[in-house]
């Protein structure tokens, strides 16, 4: 549950832990969050909650959200501000901090918010806003939109996240915190604030250990181009009272400001988010010691309604210890797979009722749901036609739900739509697919539950982790994934899922994991589902038992707690 009033004065005092994340998921309806990142740090926090993990969380306000999807008949997507209400949610602090951006003063705001736990722990989630009247139109701005405008645009608002964070935590009265956690490279900035903090305390020199000794990372990028980098000559026009200029580069690299390298340098700890990318980090940034913690979903969150009440009545207090979820393989198998027909049912129902496709209760539903860009294949399973509508004449038929955002300046992603909605057309009659607009967390929650399968099309390797298929493994829903990111870990082949391509290749190619995905489906996955429904059921426990019991994020931050925040 949450609740929109403050934390108290002693609880702020007795916060030790500071997590900053640009988006942060804390309510469907709250849309300062684009995707995985935000949903993670939203379920991260509730963990913690659950947990009482002495932690408050800092993130960026924005008034215009991410965007709203709108597509029309051809797939052409148009974004429309998200319109929101932050008085329903959240409560107006009435403290102010200052940054200097461009050498004006931008006024810091901050909303606050509180998650709370099961036993009534409240972790505080403060907003920071720069849409106050005491900014001009462009400041003010910074506040609007998550992602939107240029690298000007977004190193202000990572200064804004990064330096007004620090500064507005000890002017609400946080001044316990022993611990910083820059979740992702944006945020890194609050290191170079900590620097100029000890600076003034003692001006002889950079105490650099003194910060790291505070700071810890997380990567989530596997790929050097998805790492924020930003011009010297943008950071001296935007932070010109930042550190001088041959600190930072030995800092944060001699060409440009990387975000990534400058919180490596300045963190004392740091991961990636599944085992295979913390190689990858560190294969990426030789000299480093860059452990793994695989992510996780927050569990009550993610469990549907006919799951949960099966759950309750066999696995007690599996909310607060997910792990018991491995109990799973000891419930019926018949009150399994009735529990999945409500969950499928509402997902058809939803579908029809929105889109008119005429989906059918009794046949195979296949979802994929991600952000729409050209790395993930959502049309790799369209690449033979044919193929596809062979499988659905003969092995049994086959339906797809799909559903994902495209960046508003990403081209190609928004390309994938418009293919998918061709491919929809052309296929009518034999293989009914529909794309969902505004893919958000609500969307989510029906389709991780209520699919028959779920597809995972990543090209290797650019899926750091991914926490999808660990909602649908919490449901029963087994995954059909690329060997990339968490199913490395997740997949046990025929007993949680199914994989695509080769477990050895280094990177993936796109006409043979289109080849073994087909196969999958028509020679294993379509006929065990129609012809062999005790093995399939039995599939579905193994998916909670195995990767649900494991895949959360009460096992996550338990893992942060032992090897980042104490350690």
């Amino acid at each position: 549950m949450e609740t929109k009033h403050h934390a108290s004065g002693h609880r702020r005092r007795e916060r030790r832990i500071a997590f900053f994340s640009m988006e942060l998921a804390v309510d469907s309806r709250i849309p300062t969050y684009s995707g995985g990142l935000g949903v993670l740090a939203g379920d991260t926090v509730r963990s913690c909650a659950d947990l009482r993990v002495p932690l408050v969380a800092v993130t960026l306000f924005y008034r215009k959200g991410y965007f709203y999807q709108e597509l029309d008949a051809d797939g052409n997507q148009k974004e429309l501000p998200s319109e929101w209400n932050p008085e329903d949610f959240m409560k107006r602090t009435p403290h102010r901090v200052t940054v200097s951006i461009e050498g004006r003063p931008v006024v810091v705001g901050a909303w606050e918010y509180n998650v709370r736990g099961a036993d009534g722990y409240r972790i505080p989630v403060v907003f920071l806003d720069t849409d106050v009247e005491e900014n001009g139109e462009y400041d003010r701005s910074l506040a609007w939109w998550l992602y939107g405008g240029d690298e000007r645009y977004r190193l202000c608002q990572e200064a804004v996240l990064g330096v007004g964070g620090v500064r507005m935590l000890a002017e609400m009265g946080y001044r316990a915190i022993d611990r910083y956690h820059m979740n992702e490279g944006h945020s890194a900035l609050l290191a170079l604030e900590l620097l100029n903090e000890r600076r003034k305390l003692s001006p002889s020199g950079w105490d650099v250990d003194g910060v790291r000794a505070k700071c810890v990372f997380t990567t989530h990028t596997p790929v050097a181009a998805g790492h924020d980098k930003f011009s010297y000559e943008l950071v001296k026009r935007v932070l010109p009272d930042s550190v001088p200029l041959d600190v930072l580069r030995e800092l944060g690299g001699q060409d440009a400001l990387n975000m990534t390298l400058l919180a490596l340098n300045l963190s004392h700890y740091e991961n990636g988010v599944a085992k295979a990318h913390g190689k990858t980090s560190q294969a990426m940034f030789p000299g480093y010691h860059i452990d793994s913690i695989t992510n996780g979903v927050y569990s009550p969150s993610w469990v549907c309604d006919s799951f949960g009440a099966l759950y309750d009545r066999y696995i007690e207090g599996w909310r607060k210890d997910p792990f018991s979820l491995r109990y799973a393989l000891s419930i019926p198998g018949e009150e399994v797979w009735e529990a999945h027909r409500q969950a499928k049912e509402k997902l058809i129902d939803y579908v029809n009722a929105e889109t008119n496709a005429g989906l059918d209760y009794h046949d195979f539903t296949v979802a994929a749901a991600r952000r729409a860009t050209a790395y993930k294949r959502a049309d790799l399973i369209f690449s033979d036609l044919k193929r596809l509508r062979s499988i659905s004449r003969q092995a049994g038929k086959v339906q797809l739900v799909l559903a994902g955002k495209a960046h508003p300046v990403d081209s190609p992603g928004k390309d994938l739509i418009r293919r998918v909605f061709s491919v929809a057309k052309s296929l009518k009659g034999d293989v009914r697919v529909v794309y969902l607009q505004n893919y958000d967390v609500a969307l989510a929650r029906m389709l991780v539950s209520g699919a028959d399968l779920w597809l995972n099309t990543p090209r290797k390797p650019h899926e750091a982790s991914g926490t999808s298929g660990m909602k649908a493994a919490h449901n029963g829903v087994p995954s059909l994934s690329v060997l990339d990111g968490w199913w490395i870990e997740g997949c046990i082949e025929g007993l949680t899922g199914w994989s695509i391509g080769s477990p050895r290749e280094a990177e993936s190619n796109d006409q043979e994991d289109a080849a073994s995905l087909y196969d999958k489906l028509e020679k294993t996955i379509v006929p065990l589902f129609y012809g062999h429904r005790t093995k399939w059921v039995e599939i579905m426990r193994n998916c909670i038992a195995i990767n649900g019991s494991f895949f959360n994020t009460h096992r996550m931050v338990q893992q942060y707690v032992l090897n980042a925040y104490f350690h």
